[in-house]
């Protein structure tokens, strides 16, 4: 059996509801049985909280009062109520007011039909319409929570945060009227002028115009898509970046970059990315893939220019490369290949100290090449073990169709080449000099070869130029590092990066979706630092 004490339950009984003032007061059994009738500039006091209105009708047995005109519920200076109408119990200390409801808080006012007010929770809600009013936001919805003492409104139906800037969406946020953070659930958006927002888990602070977005997130510009398992952005000054499975797809260029961190600055038209980054330009019926440790994508439409850093590699059907860096602009159709680099086009292999792809902005084509210093253009003999070979100091070739029709071999010519019959048969080696070298190939094999200012040279029987006569001086073969596919672009790190990081997002998106945990900032917006020792003077 369970014994209390007086004292205990006299702490548990309930604070009567206390009359300070009325200007009249009556009991009418016939209008209003057992109850007190208050009239003119009524005040009553619970437990804290007090209610101010024109009429009031108080039940004193059951703590209880219903209030008429101009009615003012206030408690202390962190909530004020105000309405047409309410009822007040002071046993369940809660409340109800209606008829143009109003509530207001120190950073917030919240209009609508009816509001209910729970005081042992700290609690108000609606399930009528309701505008809130927080500073420059405004927010609408059908129904709402308001939690005291967190200064914080949740919504659990349709809202919409209207912004001079941007108007946010949801069916699911939680909105703090101090700091003007948004934990936005569900599908919801954020939409302005200059973009569009999507996310199913994020944040938003409406001060300073931060965002964190999780969950199938992107940004989207009028030319561009900015996709990632985790986007920051910041409006003010135009920022984003994305990590994990980053997709960024360019409408005007016709390009998409891809990686696992970028980072984008819209004012300034540039995006960094790493971690696997690559870039595919989509031209005519072929895609072109650029992939370094970094890239760097700058310019506006027809000012385009991608730069790669570190280990590069290039790739087309029917083209590709490595070099050290990558400099390729769209307004000159212009791609520099800078630092050790090697072309491979068909079946031949081209390095030189520096490269310059030269396009056509009409056609959207390859149109010429250009190799300045040490130049070689090597292939391996069809039917022999031997290499084709030709070196100088500089080389020039045309394209057709991407493939090298013409090339022009400058200074100090050199050419070594297995001539065969129409039978594939042997005739003999043709090792030559000579100022210049001109080319012309059918299908990656040499039609016919012109020499220009002959130096020494001839065609020699096999047997008669021997094995280590049979590379020219500085030759190179670097076959087994030919990329012959977008796969070959990667090392093997990369790769084991890529999958991890696609598996990390499959894990995460498997998983219940959950709100997004409260920051810490959030948390203690109003707590003050404390003020920090002040040193002693000895």
């Amino acid at each position: 059996m369970l014994i209390l004490s007086s004292k205990s339950v006299l702490a548990q009984a309930p604070k009567k509801i206390i009359v300070e003032h009325s200007d009249f007061a009556d009991v009418n059994q016939v209008e209003m049985p057992d109850a007190f009738l208050l009239t003119g500039n009524v005040r009553v006091n619970h437990d804290g909280v007090v209610l101010t209105c024109n009429k009031a009708y108080y039940f004193q047995k059951e703590n209880y009062i219903k209030a008429f005109g101009n009615v003012q519920l206030v408690q202390g200076d962190t909530l004020f109520l105000n309405s047409k109408y309410a009822e007040y119990s002071g046993n369940a200390k809660k409340a109800f007011a209606s008829g143009e409801a109003f509530m207001s808080s120190t950073d917030a006012t919240l209009a609508t039909d009816t509001i209910n007010f729970d005081r042992n929770t700290q609690e108000v809600y609606y399930n009528t319409k309701g505008t809130i009013i927080n500073k420059d936001n405004t927010l609408i919805s059908k129904s709402g929570r308001y939690y005291v003492t967190q200064k914080k409104f949740q919504f659990l139906t349709a809202v919409t945060i209207t912004n001079p800037t941007y108007v946010i969406k949801s069916n699911h946020l939680d909105y703090f009227t101090n700091s003007g953070h948004s934990y936005l659930f569900g599908p919801s958006t954020i939409t302005s002028k200059k973009n569009y927002i999507y996310t199913e888990k994020g944040f938003y602070d409406t001060k300073k115009n931060l965002g964190h977005f999780l969950r199938k997130s992107f940004i989207k510009y009028e030319d561009r898509l900015i996709e990632g398992d985790s986007l920051y952005y910041d409006r003010n000054k135009e920022f984003a970046s994305a990590t994990r499975n980053v997709k960024i797809t360019d409408s005007v260029n016709r390009g998409i970059v891809k990686g696992h961190y970028a980072e984008i600055y819209k004012k300034q038209d540039s995006m960094f990315v790493t971690k696997r980054a690559v870039a595919v330009n989509f031209v005519e019926n072929d895609s072109v893939y650029i992939h370094g440790k970094k890239l760097m994508v700058t310019g506006k439409e027809g000012n385009r220019i991608i730069r790669a850093y570190t280990n590069v590699r290039f790739y087309k059907t029917d083209m590709s490369g490595k070099c050290d860096s990558l400099h390729s602009s769209s307004k000159t159709a212009l791609t520099k290949l800078i630092g050790n680099p090697v072309l491979w086009n068909g079946e031949s292999q081209i390095t030189g100290d520096l490269m310059h792809l030269i396009g056509n902005n009409s056609t959207q084509e390859l149109d010429s090449l250009k190799v300045l210093n040490n130049t070689f253009l090597v292939s391996k003999d069809t039917l022999g073990t031997g290499y084709n070979q030709v070196k100088g100091q500089n080389l020039y070739g045309k394209l057709e169709e991407g493939k090298l029709h013409e090339v022009d071999i400058i200074k100090n010519a050199e050419v070594l080449y297995y001539m065969r019959n129409e039978a594939k048969e042997l005739i003999g080696i043709n090792k030559n000099v000579s100022s210049k070298i001109n080319l012309i190939l059918e299908n990656n094999t040499v039609e016919t070869i012109t020499f220009f200012n002959q130096i020494d040279g001839d065609i020699y029987p096999e047997k008669d130029l021997p094995e280590n006569a049979r590379k020219l001086r500085g030759l190179v073969w670097r076959g087994d590092e030919r990329i012959r596919s977008k796969d070959d672009l990667f090392s093997d790190e990369e790769n084991e990066l890529n999958e991890k990081m696609i598996k990390e997002g499959e894990r995460e998106n498997a998983q219940e979706n959950v709100p997004m945990k409260i920051r810490e900032e959030t948390l203690n917006y109003d707590k003050k630092k404390k003020p920090e020792p002040k040193a002693k003077v000895k």
